[in-house]
């Protein structure tokens, strides 16, 4: 069981703040935009990764965000913007956490989602997290007092406009015997559900719980109703609860996981009923603390739970490695290298599960 009083009282120093703009083109038909978060200590860095969505509050850190690529202290920020005059000095992980408390972190104005505020407080915390393991000799499993085993992941993805099963066949291919992790849309025609891997779709995903995003998918009872029925094995993931869907999901209360209404344990307690599966991306809960109060919450009444990613360009995506591989290793993990959310299937692809790097230490997997 993960507890934050394991690793809140591990002393560090910060010397220096760094920012770093990442960008790459998805699968998903988006230019990702993500900023890793350095901070330099006497010998050693962490690092974390802030996966704001909108590119428009990360372009807003720098002074030329175009420039903005190197990983040391000189990239110039935005006027306003001085993260390292507030966070260098001596610190214990809960210390940082308070300070972090204290800090506005979209100096330049608010977020365009709200969800930014507990994103980019995560691409801080994780960086102090993994800063002050490193400068204690630690990684994250022998600091928790248990083990990092290999990660099992599905494989995620969308399958385009219009909808064809082109995309899980070359992965298929490249992979014989991935599991999948499926977003179905209200275009799904029956020649795309009959044609996916029944055997090997384990989680599948309808996004009843976004607005005003490229991924928003209305309440689709019919829909609901034949993927639940061609994919009988597999978590049916954030299905929005209306007066239309509910009896197409009343007898499949133990199939369902919550994922974009998990931000902690006040989340949990607030689901129409008890889950029986929860999606943990730790970005969504900002803290170190709130993800280790809700994986202790989650424990203590049996759900079942599986990492999810957010197209994580750098370190954030192993963290999120690290975390299933210490709390739910054995899980249908959204974790999949980044190489599968490439815009072309790569000629090579890793194979589940992934075995955790030995020796490293930190929050790295």
């Amino acid at each position: 069981m993960l507890a934050y009083d394991a690793v809140a009282d591990f002393p560090f120093s910060v010397e220096a703040v760094a920012l770093e703009r990442r960008a790459r083109d998805t699968s998903s038909g988006f230019e990702r935009v993500t900023t890793t978060i350095h901070l330099h200590g006497e010998s050693d860095r962490g690092r974390g990764e802030d996966v704001t969505y909108t590119a428009a509050d990360h372009d807003a850190l720098y002074a030329d965000p175009e420039a903005a690529t190197p990983a040391g202290p000189g990239v110039e920020t935005a006027a306003g913007v001085d993260f390292g005059s507030a966070l260098t000095g001596e610190w214990t992980v809960a210390e940082f956490a308070a300070r972090l408390d204290e800090l506005d972190l979209f100096p330049v104005g608010e977020p365009e989602m709200a969800a930014s505020h507990h994103y980019r407080r995560w691409g801080f915390e994780s960086a102090a997290l993994d800063l002050a393991l490193r400068a204690n000799d630690r990684d994250f499993a022998t600091a928790l007092g248990t083990t990092a085993d290999p990660v099992r992941f599905a494989a995620s993805t969308r399958l385009g406009e219009p909808p064809t099963t082109d995309r899980v066949d070359t992965i298929s291919d490249r992979v014989p015997g991935i599991e999948f992790k499926l977003d179905p849309t209200s275009e799904w025609t029956d020649a795309v559900i009959e044609g996916s891997p029944a055997d090997r779709v384990r989680v599948v995903d309808f996004k009843g719980h976004y607005e005003g995003t490229d991924v928003d998918q209305e309440p689709d009872p019919d829909l609901y109703e034949r993927v639940i029925e061609a994919f009988p094995e597999a978590v049916i993931e954030d299905p929005a609860l209306t007066e239309a869907t509910v009896p197409v999901l009343a007898d499949h209360h133990e199939r369902i996981a919550w994922d974009a209404p998990i931000t902690g344990v006040e989340s949990v307690e607030a689901l129409p009923f008890e889950p029986s599966w929860l999606n943990v991306k730790p970005s969504r809960f900002g803290s170190v603390e709130s993800l280790f109060e809700t994986l202790q919450y989650a424990a203590e009444r049996g759900m079942s739970l599986y990492g999810g990613g957010q197209f994580e360009l750098g370190v954030g995506r192993t963290h999120v490695q690290t975390l299933a591989a210490v709390a739910y290793p054995d899980a249908p993990n959204d974790v999949a290298p980044g190489a599968f959310n490439d815009p072309t299937v790569p000629d090579r692809l890793p194979a589940s599960p992934l075995a955790p790097r030995s020796g490293a230490l930190g929050f790295e997997f």
